[in-house]
């Protein structure tokens, strides 16, 4: 009874909402236009709907902002999602989405019941990595149907390979309509590359959808429209689902619910890093968007993630509490019961121009070469699963076993890892050594132990000087010198002056390339010694008391 109470929201939650209601309000509106043409886009884009992506913006936002584990994650349909989706409505039509959208979500509630949040989110940095890049090539070509003709492929007629679907649709394409497709995609990239040089706040999505939209309203242009959108919410009903039904889609509602877990805790773990706004509960989470994919499975919706660009937004513009989610889902339902005609009379080509620019940012060319320079294992793990992901039909189950099953046995593995918070311990103790915290790190620090040591440290209570000693590591990959990078930058951004003692020479190359040396404050903060980095530390106490 007392864990199912912690995965329960409570009042508390809003307590400081006097203080942020001004900020939660305005991310809200700000959120919910970036939304929009997202929502729209990954409706159209996964074979289904533009009413489906924004119903499930609308209903599993509210759901999961209420009841999910982060006080400013924003959650909806999500690129991700979009490439597993592709090949279900190839196969079974898009009537089987919502049975596999109720189906992940129990899936996804159950896991967070069992407490499997921790277990699911300690996925390699290489492969969550891999994957989104491959995620943003998939996506990118999955927009070219909407650009070579009005018609939209039926079920079947495409494969549910993004590569080869690509050469079926090129070789079937249009040369009048793709040029006019690609005129609105110019425009509307146009448009998201100079609005927010003008002007930050001039969201630069809608504005180009705008123009296209007028501009094909005014000439005779043969672009395809998204069609009569609905001026209000579906009536909530259950998708029609039998036992044998259930066990034919429970491998695509298996892979569904791994994806949304995964892609959700992710954008948990970033909001969390980006901004003071509380800890984030990883079972909770899973709870919240296991509920928020059943609400969306009731009006005919699809599967909803954590958006970690969508969150980012929100926290950007001054998300503090839930209040900012709840609000960017009720712009949304303000879309569907004011602008619902305007909306329909969008060019698809103009979403599909949104949803290739976001590709294109979902790729970050630092990473990609850091991750390839990094060690050898975390680099060709890293290009095969791009590859992976590229090439072949996520909905294959047995790629998802072989990663748990490596997830779990390496998890034993990490329990070697040593974790040790202590006062410095010398033979003459000055006045202030209790706010020096000295960290002994012990062992392998890869990328299943790396989750525990950064939950650990970071969850210390408020010091002045932090020494991470090092010299005790046996084993660093590239994910677990990124958590060292980010519990340095953690730390630093509460006001905790971190020093580094003991890097072994083996690892320097790595910490150095992954950026954990630069995050440092100063490059006087690496040390070879403990009494150098003592009395170092001691210096910064003195200043801090003096300074009070």
């Amino acid at each position: 009874m007392r864990h199912a109470l912690t995965l329960l929201p409570g009042p508390g939650e809003y307590r400081d909402l006097r203080r942020t209601w001004r900020g939660d309000l305005l991310a809200g509106v700000t959120v919910g236009i970036v939304a929009l043409p997202l929502a729209l886009g990954f409706g159209v884009s996964s074979g289904l709907t533009a009413e489906q992506g924004l119903v499930t913006a609308i209903v599993a936002g509210v759901l999961a902002a209420v009841l999910g584990g982060s006080n400013v994650q924003v959650s909806g349909p999500t690129g991700a999602m979009v490439v597993v989706l592709v090949p279900i409505v190839a196969e079974r039509g898009p009537g089987a989405v919502a049975a596999v959208t109720l189906l992940a979500g129990l899936i996804v509630l159950l896991a967070g019941v069992l407490r499997l949040g921790r277990v699911i989110g300690i996925i390699p940095w290489p492969v969550i990595e891999g994957f989104t890049l491959g995620i943003a090539v998939t996506i990118f070509l999955q927009q070219l149907p909407l650009l070579t003709s009005a018609q939209r492929a039926g079920p079947g007629e495409l494969s549910s390979q993004a590569i080869i679907a690509t050469g079926q649709t090129l070789a079937a394409a249009d040369p009048r309509y793709l040029l006019w497709a690609l005129g609105a995609v110019a425009v509307v990239v146009t448009c998201m590359v100079l609005a927010p040089r003008l002007h930050p706040s001039i969201p630069g999505s809608l504005l180009g959808i705008a123009v296209v939209a007028v501009l094909a309203a005014l000439l005779p242009s043969p672009l395809a429209l998204i069609g009569t959108i609905p001026s209000t919410l579906p009536s909530p009903s259950l998708p029609t689902l039998d036992l044998t039904t259930a066990r034919a889609l429970l491998p695509a509602a298996a892979t569904v619910a791994a994806l949304a877990a995964i892609e959700s805790l992710l954008s948990a773990r970033v909001a969390a890093g980006l901004a003071d706004t509380g800890d984030d509960d990883p079972d909770r989470e899973l709870v919240g968007q296991g509920v928020a994919s059943l609400g969306a499975s009731l009006v005919g919706g699809m599967p909803a993630t954590g958006a970690i660009a969508r969150t980012s937004v929100n926290i950007r513009s001054g998300a503090r509490s839930r209040l900012a989610a709840i609000v960017h889902a009720l712009v949304l339902l303000a879309v569907v019961l004011v602008a619902a005609g305007p909306v329909g009379r969008i060019p698809l080509a103009a979403l599909a121009g949104v949803l290739m620019l976001t590709a294109v940012r979902m790729v970050h060319l630092a990473t990609v070469r850091t991750l390839l320079r990094s060690t050898r294992s975390d680099g060709l793990t890293f290009v095969i699963t791009t590859l992976i992901t590229i090439s072949f039909d996520l909905i294959a189950a047995v790629l998802i076993g072989v990663v748990l099953a490596a997830v779990l046995a390496l998890r034993s593995l990490s329990r070697t890892t040593e974790v040790t918070i202590e006062p410095i311990s010398t033979e003459r103790a000055l006045p202030g050594d209790e706010e020096i915290i000295q960290v002994r790190l012990r062992g392998p620090l890869f990328f299943v132990s790396a989750d525990r040591v950064h939950a650990k440290v970071m969850g210390m209570g408020h010091t002045t000087v932090v020494i991470l000693r090092m010299s005790g590591l046996e084993l660093v990959d590239a994910s677990g010198a990124r958590i060292l990078s980010d519990l340095v930058t953690g730390l630093e951004r509460r006001g905790i002056t971190v020093l580094v003692k003991g890097v072994r020479p083996e690892h320097t190359a790595l910490l150095r390339q992954v950026g954990v040396l630069s995050a440092l404050r100063h490059r006087r903060h690496l040390f070879a010694e403990l009494d150098p980095a003592i009395d170092h530390a001691r210096s910064h106490v003195e200043r801090a008391r003096a300074a009070r």
